[in-house]
């Protein structure tokens, strides 16, 4: 099993009604999230951890949980409010401003943590979870904990107009790349963790530093993933973007997908993991993003959709 542990929230998406009046349409998502439900539709087993709402919108994204066969035990219900994301559209690329304060995502704590057994394989964390606090911290801790048992899956997923201070959670990814064994970022992401170093010196020093594998993200010029043995590049998907939601969301689920297609998702099989078998992933990741974008909002496709 894979747990994705990170934001469940409601994505509130600008729609024009027949009449031409503007409106905002309450759709479930978030990275981690987004990333769990993808996974799900593409037939891996797959648990999600979360703080999770027992209003009206937290029933909405547990609704959508079961519905894609994600495993939603692992959650921690409470009657704090849903976080909820303002979303604005610009040529089909989204920007975002969070409400969050006092949420049941935000207020997480250590003393939520679940216990874990032999069955999970790998952990997925990524975006904005892990800057609110106590959120922030109770996930740094829960892949602190499990970091030497199991494959841990990493997309910083950088919102930097919602990162009150830069250098503290520039210091909180660097603490965690260092545990991850999966480090996904795009080329902007990764310019922002690390402003001191060119790309390939970053990578390397996150290989150095003990990652096995680095994929990095380039939108339309595709994506390359790098490990001690070499690099690998593939094209994106031709292909007609509707809106960018929920897209390297996609493409987390994907990638990992593969790796556990190539029966790789341990940390001794990421470390003898073929090129043949990396590239393999990253087409089934840029295709599982492909379908994504080609559709309104968060909406990953199912395994029977990829053909």
């Amino acid at each position: 099993m894979i747990i994705c542990c990170g934001e469940a929230l409601i994505d509130m998406l600008p729609r024009k009604l027949p009449d031409g009046e503007s409106v905002l349409l309450p759709v479930a998502g978030g990275a981690v999230y987004n990333t769990a439900i993808a996974l799900g539709r593409l037939g891996v087993e797959t648990g999600f951890f979360s703080g999770l709402s027992t209003d009206m919108f937290g029933r909405q994204l547990l609704q959508e949980l079961e519905r894609s066969h994600v495993d939603s035990s692992f959650c921690v219900r409470s009657d704090r409010p849903t976080t909820l994301a303002f979303v604005e559209l610009t040529e089909g690329h989204a920007k975002y401003v969070f409400y969050d304060e006092q949420t049941a995502l935000r207020m997480l704590a250590a003393t939520d943590l679940p216990q874990l057994d032999d069955d999970v394989e790998a952990l997925h964390f990524g975006a904005i979870s892990l800057i609110s606090e106590p959120c922030g911290s109770t996930y740094e801790a829960l892949l602190l904990r499990e970091a030497d048992r199991r494959v841990i899956s990493l997309d910083p997923n950088i919102r930097a107009n919602f990162i009150p201070d830069a250098d503290s959670h520039r210091q909180r990814m660097h603490r965690m790349i260092a545990k991850s064994d999966i480090i996904k970022v795009s080329d902007e992401d990764l310019a922002w963790l690390e402003p001191d170093r060119d790309a390939d010196a970053a990578i390397e020093g996150w290989l150095a530093g003990g990652a096995a594998i680095v994929v990095v993200t380039r939108g339309a010029k595709g994506a390359s993933s790098t490990t001690r043995a070499g690099k690998i590049d593939v094209p994106s998907q031709r292909i007609e973007v509707v809106d960018t939601v929920g897209a390297g969301d996609s493409f987390d689920a994907g990638f990992l997908a593969g790796i556990k297609q190539a029966g790789r998702l341990s940390k001794a099989g990421l470390r003898a993991i073929t090129a043949d078998e990396l590239e393999a992933a990253l087409h089934l990741a840029a295709s599982v993003a492909a379908v994504t974008v080609s559709r309104a909002g968060a909406n990953p496709p199912w395994k029977s959709e990829l053909g």
